[in-house]
């Protein structure tokens, strides 16, 4: 679930609860997710997953149990996945219950509105903090969305307003990007779509997707934050080679692909070295995108193999500390 916040009190808002959230708050070893994954379960049934399998059927059945619970109930249970669970994965993970109603939307109002203005960076319980504040309590969640502090009270979960998003800039909708951003929608990538051409995005975009219709694509390279990522793969080779010039002239992306042919790899990186970019600076364009092994070339085929060379950057660079990653 991308933003539980906003599906939390979007729910308590339509239908008043109650409503309870399970969050991974603690892992130890091998788990099927990690902390600061949630799901929401009411009478109407569940959205988001921690992870699937018995572990979640197991949490589900203890979530409807703290329906009928009195208003603010939760509780944190800690639950080995063995062969006890009908799990093999062999780690321990702990999960922390908390019931939500309609006295709660206030609260909730309250953060999303402390999100949004960056007057706040961390949910604890009933609490909005800052960052610093966190890290004084014992909180440092720049690695983790969620984080479970034991102090003598008794735990709390700590847990980021704003996921650990990487800023994504596509730019065209095809075929392929329409295919990609539907495979992106639910992962964490925060995502600016943009293209030349009327009504070229399609209705009902994901929460994390923005749309540009521009008449000059390249020229909303400017709005790059240092560390976004960009994909190029508009309709047009001229567009793409302009946003690739552009991106070059910028210089203070984090990664940056384009789609295409070897042929048109080739004519690329001539065309910019004629412009005067030197060749350190062209090979930091990707191109072609995509990872090796997939020779399919439907659209779909195409965005899956794009969406893992993602994936597997996001991770890489994440665990080199690189600047790809948005932190609040």
């Amino acid at each position: 679930m991308n933003d539980w916040l906003a599906a939390l009190h979007e729910e308590l808002r339509a239908n008043g609860g109650p409503v309870v959230r399970v969050v991974v708050a603690n892992v130890r070893g091998s788990a099927p997710r990690d902390p600061g994954a949630s799901m929401l379960v009411s009478a109407k049934g569940e959205t988001g997953t921690i992870g699937g399998g018995h572990l979640e059927f197991v949490a589900t059945r203890a979530a409807r149990d703290l329906l009928e619970a009195s208003p603010g109930a939760s509780r944190l249970d800690r639950l080995a996945l063995g062969a006890s669970l009908g799990q093999c994965c062999g780690g321990i993970v702990e999960l922390s219950f908390r019931r939500y109603d309609a006295r709660d939307i206030a609260f909730l109002s309250a953060a999303l509105e402390a999100r949004q203005e960056g007057s706040a960076a961390v949910i604890a319980g009933d609490r909005l903090l800052s960052g610093e504040e966190a890290v004084r309590e014992g909180a440092d969640l720049r690695e983790s969305d969620a984080v479970l502090v034991r102090r003598p009270e008794g735990p709390v979960l700590y847990e980021r307003l704003v996921p650990r998003e990487t800023g994504l800039w596509l730019f065209g909708a095809g075929h392929v990007g329409r295919q990609l951003v539907n495979i992106l929608a639910p992962l964490p990538f925060s995502i600016t779509w943009i293209d030349s051409r009327d009504q070229a995005f399609p209705g009902g975009l994901p929460a994390n997707v923005r749309a540009i219709e521009s008449p000059h694509p390249a020229d909303e390279v400017r709005g790059l934050r240092a560390g976004d990522w960009a994909l190029v793969m508009t309709h047009s080779h001229d567009e793409d080679f302009d946003i690739c010039r552009a991106l070059l002239e910028h210089g203070r992306f984090g990664w940056a692909g384009v789609i295409g042919s070897q042929p048109k790899t080739a004519r690329f990186r001539q065309r910019l070295a004629q412009r005067g970019f030197k060749a350190s600076s062209i090979a930091r364009l990707t191109m072609p995108i995509g990872i090796k092994g997939i020779r399919g070339k439907e659209p779909a085929a195409i965005a899956v193999a794009v969406a893992a060379q993602l994936l597997q950057l996001r991770d890489a660079r994440a665990s080199s500390a690189e600047p790809a990653v948005r932190e609040s």
